[in-house]
């Protein structure tokens, strides 16, 4: 299994996909999961955009075949920007389109604004704006488990559209994350606020929602994006969950494709 180390005893895994045309450089789209998600987050996604790229993804510090992290560990804004830059320098070897999911979204646009010589362009997908603050999360993790919230949270995630069988893959992936991550990350993400700091990123920005009322965004979100990331392009996705990248993977996959060809995309 394909391994990135970062120190002797902390290990990044990854996963490189691409069908592009033998003959040609593709350039490299880097994936960033959210919360309680790993590589496999991006599954519907990767036949479409590796026809085109090469597809970069890697499991974030304390998820999935990464390494462990205990409950007493730290995560950041800047550790999580630094692990990502590592992926990009010793793996991608060059500037990087970003996709980022949710919290992974808030990772992308840090990124993107402190290292724009590295991101060519970044997508967000469903990424909050505010700090999020879930309301008894911890509590229900600690009391029955991390299967039994994952199992909680699906409804408002994936929408009723999912099948059963859906909900239980993405139930069995999110609750095979570790108790102490979840605290970990959930005392950074909670805490973490782009939005002032959102009109540091320069690059062409493509921001993905849904059309439900359901964590979508909300009004004001959608003026601090135009307000902040002018030269962003907003598209709603007709989706009955929140979480768009999840749910719609064959909806949004073509239009970050078309966006990507729009802003340099280059597979010659």
């Amino acid at each position: 299994m394909p391994y990135l180390d970062l120190s002797p005893d902390t290990r990044l895994f990854y996963e490189i996909d691409t069908w592009a045309d033998a003959w040609t450089e593709p350039e490299t789209v880097l994936m960033i999961h959210g919360f309680t998600e790993t590589t496999e987050a991006w599954r519907a996604w990767v036949p479409q955009l590796g026809r085109k790229y090469r597809v970069l993804r890697f499991d974030q510090l304390g998820f999935g075949r990464s390494s462990s992290v205990t409950r007493d560990f730290k995560f950041s804004t800047e550790l999580f920007v630094d692990n990502a830059v590592r992926v990009i320098d010793r793996i991608a070897l060059g500037a990087v389109h970003v996709i980022g999911a949710k919290s992974g979204g808030l990772i992308a646009a840090e990124l993107a604004r402190l290292r724009p010589d590295l991101v060519r362009t970044v997508t967000l997908a469903s990424t909050p704006l505010a700090p999020p603050q879930p309301q008894g999360w911890l509590e229900h993790m600690d009391a029955h488990g991390m299967r039994s919230w994952a199992r909680m949270t699906m409804p408002q995630r994936l929408g009723p559209s999912m099948p059963p069988r859906g909900i239980d893959w993405w139930v069995d992936m999110m609750g095979a994350t570790s108790l102490d991550t979840a605290h970990v990350y959930l005392r950074w993400v909670s805490s973490i606020n782009v939005g002032p700091d959102l009109g540091g990123v320069k690059c062409p920005a493509l921001v993905l929602t849904t059309k439900t009322p359901r964590r979508s965004y909300s009004r004001s979100d959608l003026e601090v994006f135009q307000e902040k990331l002018p030269h962003a392009e907003i598209v709603a996705i007709d989706s009955d969950g929140y979480h768009v990248a999840g749910t719609a993977a064959d909806l949004c996959a073509p239009i970050v494709l078309d966006f990507l060809a729009r802003n340099g995309g280059s597979h010659a």
